[in-house]
This record gives C-alpha cells, sequence and structure tokens, in this order.
C-alpha cells in the first residue's frame, strides 16, 4: 500500500504539491487525474524518491523508497517511456536493470513476451515508435514481478488494441492482490480502468472516492424530453406543468427538453395528466469526463483563447497591382484583360499541378487547366528576343 502524509514539495518559490494526503489500497487498480501542472508527475516521482519532499512523508509497505530492499523486486514503474538508451536493443536494456536487480535473465524474455516485444527484442529501441516504447517501459515495470506499481500515462501512443490489453493488464495486476496507480488524461479509459480515484488540483487533495461516487457527487442527472415537433402549444404546455411542479427546465439545440429536478416517473404522470404525448423521455448520466471538469474546472492552469488571427482574414485586402486568388498573391502582377482568375497556384492544397510560364511581355503567371489557354496581355512592350535575357 502507498501512504502519503502532509506531502508538500516545493520548487523555490513554486509550490507544486501542498499537503497532500492519501492512500493506495491493493487490490484494486486508482486512478491518478488532475488538469495540467497540477502535481501529479512530482507526487509519482516523490513516491518513488526521486524528488524529496519539502515536508510529509510517503511510504511504500510502512517504509520510504530508499528504505526499500531490493526495490526494483518490490515496485515497478513507468514514468517516461523515452528514458532508455536508443542505441541498446530492447533485450539488452531489459538484461542490464534484470543484472542490477538480481533478477534471472529468464525474466527478461518473459516480460517482452508479455508486452508483445518478443519478436523486436533484438532491435535498437532508438527506432521504436512511442507505442513500442510504451510496451517496452511497461516490460521495465513489470521485470522483477512487484507488487505494487505506478503507471504514467500508461496507453499514450497506443492502437486500440494496445489499449485494451493495457486496460486488461492493469485489471489483473489488480485481481492478483497488487496495489496498482495509474495517471492519465484519458477520462474514458479511466472510466473503464479504474475502481477508486484520487483528484488532485494546484498541488491539492480534491476528491478521494470511487469512480460511481465520484460522478455522482460531481454531476447533475436529467432527463431528455421531446414532444411532438410542429406543436409548439404542447411543449409549452408541458414546460408549464413540470415548471409549477418544480422542475428546471431547459431547451437543448437539437429541441429537445433537459429536465432536471424530477424523476422519470414523476416526468411522464405530469405529461399524462397534462394530456402531452412524448416522443421521447430518456435518463441522461454524466460520464466521468463531465463530472471531472466540473470538478477542476476553477483549478485549470493553461486555457486556450480563440484565434484572434481569424478576424485578419475576413478584413485583409490584397497589395495595389495584386489580383487576391484564394487568398493569395496570383502571380506577381495584375492578371491581364480578359484573363479569368484560375485554380489556386502551384503548390496550393486542392490544386491540380500548374506550370509557371512567362508571357511576351515578361509577365509570370501559371498555366491554366488543361484545355484553356493563357489570355496574352492587352499590351506588350517589346520583349528581348535573347533567351538568356529571362534568367
Amino acid at each position: 500500500m502507498i501512504e502519503a502524509h502532509g506531502l508538500t514539495k516545493r520548487y523555490g518559490a513554486k509550490t507544486a504539491v501542498y499537503n497532500l494526503s492519501f492512500q493506495v489500497r491493493p487490490g484494486s487498480v486508482t486512478g491518478f487525474l488532475g488538469p495540467n501542472g497540477s502535481g501529479k508527475s512530482t507526487t509519482m516521482r516523490m513516491i518513488l524518491g526521486l524528488d524529496a519532499p519539502s515536508a510529509g512523508q510517503v511510504t511504500i509497505g510502512g517504509r520510504t523508497f530508499r528504505q526499500l530492499p531490493n526495490a526494483a523486486r518490490q515496485v515497478g514503474a513507468l514514468l517516461d517511456a523515452k528514458s532508455i538508451h536508443g542505441g541498446r536493443n530492447a533485450r539488452n536494456h531489459l538484461l542490464t536493470l534484470a543484472q542490477l536487480a538480481g533478477i534471472p535473465s529468464r525474466r527478461v524474455d518473459e516480460v517482452l513476451g508479455v508486452v508483445g516485444l518478443q519478436d523486436v527484442g533484438r532491435k535498437r529501441s532508438g527506432g521504436f515508435s512511442l507505442g513500442m516504447g510504451q510496451r517496452l517501459g511497461i516490460a521495465a515495470a513489470l521485470l522483477g514481478d512487484p507488487h505494487v506499481l505506478l503507471f504514467d500515462e500508461p496507453v499514450n501512443g497506443l492502437d486500440p488494441e494496445g489499449i485494451l490489453w493495457v486496460r486488461n493488464l492493469m485489471k489483473k495486476l489488480a485481481a492478483e492482490g497488487r496495489t496498482v496507480f495509474v495517471s492519465s488524461h484519458l477520462m474514458s479509459e479511466m472510466a473503464q480502468t479504474a475502481d477508486h480515484l484520487i483528484v488532485i488540483g494546484r498541488g491539492q487533495l480534491m476528491a478521494d472516492t470511487s469512480v460511481s461516487e465520484f460522478i455522482s457527487q460531481n454531476s447533475v442527472d436529467f432527463a431528455r424530453v421531446r414532444t411532438p415537433e410542429g406543436d409548439q402549444q404542447q411543449r409549452e404546455k408541458l414546460v408549464s406543468t413540470l415548471g409549477e411542479a418544480g422542475a428546471l427546465v431547459e431547451s437543448e439545440e437539437d429541441g429537445a427538453l433537459k429536465v432536471s429536478r424530477l424523476p422519470l416517473p414523476r416526468i411522464s404522470d405530469l405529461a399524462h395528466a397534462a394530456d402531452v404525448r412524448l416522443w421521447e423521455l430518456s435518463p441522461h448520466q454524466a460520464s466521468l469526463e463531465e463530472a471531472y471538469m466540473r470538478l477542476t474546472q476553477g483549478a485549470v492552469d493553461y486555457r486556450s483563447t480563440e484565434d484572434q488571427r481569424s478576424g485578419l482574414q475576413q478584413v485583409a485586402q490584397p497589395a495595389p497591382g495584386y489580383a487576391q486568388q484564394g487568398g493569395m498573391p496570383y502571380g506577381n502582377g495584375a492578371l491581364p484583360p480578359g484573363q479569368q482568375p484560375m485554380g489556386a497556384p502551384y503548390g496550393h492544397a486542392g490544386a491540380p499541378p500548374q506550370q509557371p510560364y512567362a508571357g511576351a511581355s515578361g509577365w509570370q503567371g501559371y498555366y491554366p487547366p488543361q484545355g484553356q489557354q493563357p489570355a496574352p496581355p492587352q499590351t506588350a512592350p517589346s520583349a528581348p528576343t535573347n533567351p538568356e535575357d529571362h534568367r
């Protein structure tokens, strides 16, 4: 079991983790959630003795990581899948770790098979994809057959089959009585993998509860109700009836009504008593993502803004002497009289290949689509006869 008591970590004037206390119990998968910069990675590093707490303590089985005898046999971790010597092949990487921890070499081939890398074990890890690097990192964590496992974003870079494999692996490890602590930003995956959640924001504990309780405490269930289309009278009648009964009724973009504060049977009874036909009456339960966003919306440090450049694109005007074509200057001068605008210049996305040409006037443009001829300029000064003069 992992236990943190008053865990605090400061980097100069910045406090990354403050007075954090929690337990990660064996026999279940515990998800570790929080916005970017909330202190998740710092907390995991303190658990593994990579960072020293400024205050408080975190223990594994009653001891700090540094006090554990042969810690690699008791704790396995994946914090950074790219922390591998790129010139070393996968098998030798694991073999080095095994020799340092006194683990038999046969275990190396076993874990390569577990993570599906047995066929590439002799290849250099520097050529591995992100997903293959993740698998190798998981193999390293499993090498000592530990009772405590920590994973930071274990499904990053994996394909759907790999994500399913990691999910089942986590559940299998927990079912064997091991302590499994997993950090991830994928709410949909955590909803299917984790049994318990620890949520932090700006370095402080925000929730320590089961997944089902977390969703229930941080969301509002509601019913979707739809009346016959085009019958505004029945819709208004239902809204009035539900409002008088204490419901909160909101209109959704697709025309349905979002009704909260009343159970579905009560909504059905009220509609029947008001002689209102219903085309839809369905329950909606919030997802883990909705509950998480609701809880952590005030603890997010990095928020995006609208792209202000979009306004510039609407008011931008072509420079004098240029004909605007697809948002880009066309050629190096105005189109000759009678010349119709053509497709986007060569190389522009979605444009057919067009070859540049120089007219008799020296004006440069692009050949029009096949079957059309470029219109000659109305007036043209005398052109040099020596082709070398065009260079």
